[in-house]
């Protein structure tokens, strides 16, 4: 079977519990398949190269572009479509088969971007419910590009891009998702939202920066950006209004983890205001 016309990038550090599954799944079906390593601690980059990954090592200078716009910029640049993965992410049967459908004409018109739906596990159980995010994660990196965000003295993000999407004229969605199946232990998912909780804390006191970020964040996004009572709204929204009641005692703790980091993001923006 022919090869995807895709470069698969997965930007990590740190990954060495997730890394294989991700090369794993995508090892074969793509043209290129390339991890690109910041310096991490662990074996990520040996586990990689093992799994028959190509591995390059990114060092960030403090600037733009940040670690996803550099991607794709400078790995395989003589394939026009880059599929941007997590280091815990991974691709299914039923996206590798759309995919296939949609790139089976080569000639074909294409969107500049296509989003794809998060298939999201929390605490070792796939949520079906409650977790309905879209991620613009295939792009033609010649008609696609992260905006720079003026948000490089923020703490809490650093080397990557935070929450907001690639700029695109043109975007279409696919139906199936990419399955984000995190092994390391639920305190490191409260570590990163941590660093991320001081991001968001710090947009609120740069309304310029925020208002750059909520234009190009989702559609759903941008609502939320506006929302009041946040945690209440989060908790609501995901574990009542999209059922994730559904999802048992895991759908419960996923909606009241996401309500905890919108209240930690509005106590530490009022711990902000009084210094």
């Amino acid at each position: 079977m022919s090869k995807l016309p895709i470069a698969v990038v997965i930007p990590t550090k740190n990954e060495g519990l997730n890394i294989a599954e991700a090369v794993k799944s995508v090892r074969g079906h793509f043209e290129a398949v390339v991890v690109v390593d910041s310096h991490s601690t662990d074996d990520t980059a040996k586990i990689a190269e093992d799994c028959g990954a190509e591995v390059i090592t990114y060092t960030w200078d403090g600037g733009h572009p940040r670690k996803k716009q550099w991607c794709l910029d400078h790995v395989r640049t003589d394939l026009d479509w880059i599929l941007l993965l997590d280091g815990d992410e991974r691709i299914g049967p039923g996206l590798l088969a759309e995919l296939r459908q949609v790139f089976a004409d080569p000639a074909a018109p294409k969107p500049a971007a296509y989003d794809i739906p998060l298939g999201y596990w929390f605490s070792g159980k796939r949520l079906r419910h409650g977790y309905t995010i879209r991620k613009r994660s295939l792009t033609d990196r010649t008609r696609c590009r992260y905006p720079e965000v003026g948000d490089l003295d923020a703490p809490g993000i650093g080397e990557v891009e935070g929450h907001y999407q690639p700029v695109a004229d043109s975007v279409r969605s696919l139906r199936n998702p990419i399955e984000h199946q995190d092994l390391d232990p639920v305190a490191a998912w409260f570590d990163r939202h941590n660093r991320y909780s001081d991001w968001e804390a710090w947009l609120e006191h740069h309304p310029e920066v925020k208002e750059q970020v909520r234009r190009v964040k989702s559609r759903q996004g941008q609502l939320f950006h506006k929302a009041p009572f946040k945690p209440l709204v989060s908790f609501a929204y995901m574990y009542v209004y999209r059922r994730g009641f559904l999802d048992g005692r895991a759908g419960f703790d996923f909606a009241l983890a996401m309500s905890f980091y919108r209240w930690q993001i509005a106590l530490k923006s009022r711990e902000g205001r009084t210094r």
